[in-house]
């Protein structure tokens, strides 16, 4: 697996050659923004507090369960509307990332 360093605001951050974070446990805040505008999601940082919700919201059921819930059960669980994932995060995959959810070898499941 080839590691790659990119810096964002005076940060380091590691991921992997398609843009997963190395370390689930180096992800915060800015952490996300830097994913996000890696991943051309967000021009603008901090993220929205919706996003931010979806995303904090996508890993605590991430380490609970050691799987990511269903599109369903984060727009419930964050008090959005249904579909609001898709609406604040179009591609599943993208989300996982700046969630900082590592690599699930069986794809993303919230579709």
């Amino acid at each position: 697996m080839v590691i790659s360093e990119f810096e964002y605001d005076r940060q380091k951050i590691r991921v992997d050659e398609e843009g997963y974070l190395e370390n689930f446990d180096d992800w915060d805040e800015k952490v996300a923004c830097a994913l996000a505008d890696r991943e051309g999601v967000s021009k603008e940082c901090p993220l929205n507090e919706e996003r931010m919700e979806i995303l904090k919201f996508i890993r605590e059921y991430y380490k609970k369960f050691s799987a990511v819930p269903v599109v369903r059960a984060v727009c419930i669980n964050v008090h959005q509307p249904k579909g609001c994932e898709y609406l604040q995060f179009p591609d599943p995959v993208t989300t996982a990332k700046i969630a900082g959810l590592p690599k699930l070898s069986t794809g993303y499941p919230l579709m």
